[in-house]
């Protein structure tokens, strides 16, 4: 059996215990969507949006990209934050990076992969924004872990840059952006502490954020 055969079958005996389990599944999950949160993380195989947060399909809107960037050329990503915020009218954004992230170890370490190199440079940017804060976290290990986190905390002020969001707020929509890393050795998701409900409050709630790997 080939790589895809399996996965074929993989699928219906996925499709078959659910059934069993719950024959309504299906169905109600075919009429609407209506989830609460939508989920901006990287493309890492080992990331899967559903499965970390333990909800079932529906409940998270997903979009996921190498190195979990927001960039205000990307019009994929801005398309899925649109529909998530004005169609389904979503209530939190969360940008969620994760530790041992390949993507942000190839900015960090300025390693040449190809056409990624342009995606990536971004990342270089934050670290090059931030290059103290990375510096002071020690070996190469705890710059890796460190830019991950800066990077997500970035991405969140980008979303929040976004016409996207800052018009949802300016009409009184009930929104709020998030930075959370996930980890891969245990894991368990951490808040960044970088959470934003209003377009007054982005600078300072960045800022904050930031002050704790200045300590």
């Amino acid at each position: 059996m080939n790589d895809l055969s399996q996965l074929l079958e993989s699928n219906r005996r996925w499709a078959e215990r659910i059934r069993r389990e719950d024959p309504d599944f299906f169905p109600k999950l075919s009429k609407q969507q209506a989830p609460k949160f939508l989920w901006i993380g990287c493309s890492d195989s080992r990331m899967p949006a559903n499965q970390i947060a333990d909800m079932l399909p529906g409940q998270i809107f997903v979009h996921r990209n190498v190195a979990n960037l927001v960039l205000q050329t990307d019009l994929n990503c801005l398309s899925v934050m649109q529909y998530a915020v004005d169609v389904l009218q979503v209530k939190h954004v969360i940008v969620c990076g994760h530790h041992g992230c390949g993507g942000v170890q190839a900015a960090l370490q300025n390693r040449r992969l190809g056409l990624i190199d342009e995606w990536l440079s971004n990342v270089q940017d934050v670290q090059s924004k931030h290059e103290r804060l990375v510096e002071s976290a020690g070996d190469e290990d705890g710059q890796w872990d460190r830019l991950c986190e800066l990077n997500v905390i970035e991405q969140v002020r980008h979303v929040c840059m976004t016409t996207i969001v800052r018009s949802a707020w300016a009409r009184g929509q009930e929104l709020s952006v998030h930075g959370l890393v996930y980890s891969l050795k245990d894991g368990i998701l951490r808040d960044l502490q970088v959470e934003i409900d209003r377009e007054d409050r982005i600078v300072a709630a960045c800022k904050k954020a930031l002050s704790a790997y200045a300590r």
